[in-house]
């Protein structure tokens, strides 16, 4: 139903869609490496949502992990030394979640290309967040975009519908026609399906990025990632605002600086700027404030931070000022939840 939309958006040959990214990996290495070694280097074995690790998948999978390197060093070598007639492929790991800084090198998408094309393997490239837009013209550098990792010729590339792209939990994943003919004819992808209403979500989600412009002030996601420091501070004004004509003589308000993070398991070590409501409740403890507030309905998801509790304008939108007034407004009474 999107593949022509993701071949057009990605560049790629041919696209499959499942129910996660981890489902996207399993479902790949099972294809093509079960009972063979998967060379990764050893600083990219990462843990993801829920404790499960690159490992653990690999073994579940059926394919054998072929780990080269060290923690914060693998070499063009480790890979080279490694190929046998028992590799299947050669899995490059984005660091979507996590950094190594420091004395560090690791071996870029193009080199490993040049190496698979020699030996003729297979290069899978796994970018977990999923980024479809280039994020450094907003200021925001580090994450490649699907579109470059595609150019590099790379033969698979896997990703999260969430995260970065912004739409619906789903595992993209895209690449060579020829490959991912060979995933659909896996059993396993069946149990990894997608239902319709995943499918409606990414196709809404994918039509967007036709336009960026668009893509940026629609897409929730990529709006609170990019929006000015000026917008940002407005906003919080206007919160500020509201909330002291409902709750002055309840709480001490105040608009302060402070810094967001995107978390979700993407763009790690990346503080954004942003303006947030400090809120210094006079009746009940800041802690008790964030409890009701989360236990609410609707439920409104603030941080503490020393003895105020913030709310970070930046996650914000127009349309929610006045309910998560009145939110706060419920939450202040002496009522318990």
């Amino acid at each position: 139903h999107i593949k022509d939309i993701l071949r057009e958006l990605s560049g790629a040959e041919d696209a499959v869609i499942v129910n996660n990214n981890a489902a996207a990996v399993l479902l790949c290495l099972n294809t093509f490496a079960e009972g063979r070694e998967v060379i990764v280097s050893r600083g990219e074995l990462v843990e993801i949502g829920g404790s499960f690790r690159i490992p653990e998948v690999m073994k579940s999978s059926g394919a054998i992990l072929r780990e080269v390197g060290t923690t914060n060093k693998t070499h063009f070598s480790d890979y080279k030394n490694a190929l046998s007639g028992s590799t299947a492929l050669i899995l490059k790991i984005h660091q979507s979640n996590y950094r190594i800084i420091g004395f560090t090198e690791e071996i870029s998408i193009k080199e490993l290309m040049k190496l698979g094309r020699e030996f003729r393997v297979p290069v899978m490239a796994d970018l977990g967040s999923g980024c479809m837009i280039d994020l450094e013209k907003y200021g925001i550098f580090g994450e490649p975009t699907v579109q470059d990792i595609i150019k590099t010729g790379v033969d698979i590339v896997t990703f999260s519908g969430d995260k970065l792209l912004g739409g619906p939990q789903a595992g993209i994943i895209i690449g060579k026609e020829k490959l991912i003919q060979k995933i659909q004819k896996n059993p396993l992808l069946r149990a990894m399906r997608i239902d319709k209403m995943i499918l409606a979500s990414l196709e809404a989600t994918f039509m967007q990025y036709l336009d960026e412009e668009k893509a940026v002030k629609e897409i929730p996601t990529l709006r609170m990632l990019t929006e000015s420091l000026d917008s940002i501070k407005k906003r919080a004004k206007k919160i500020f605002a509201f909330l002291k004509k409902e709750i002055s003589n309840q709480a001490k308000l105040e608009v302060i600086a402070d810094q967001s993070q995107a978390g979700g398991g993407s763009l790690p070590e990346i503080d954004f700027p942003t303006f947030a409501v400090s809120i210094k409740p006079s009746n009940i403890s800041v802690n008790e404030l964030e409890k009701k507030l989360r236990l609410g309905n609707p439920p409104v998801i603030a941080r503490i931070k020393e003895d105020s509790l913030l709310v970070d304008a930046r996650t914000v939108q127009e349309r929610e000022i006045k309910g998560l007034v009145g939110c706060i407004k419920m939450a202040l009474s002496l009522i318990k939840v």
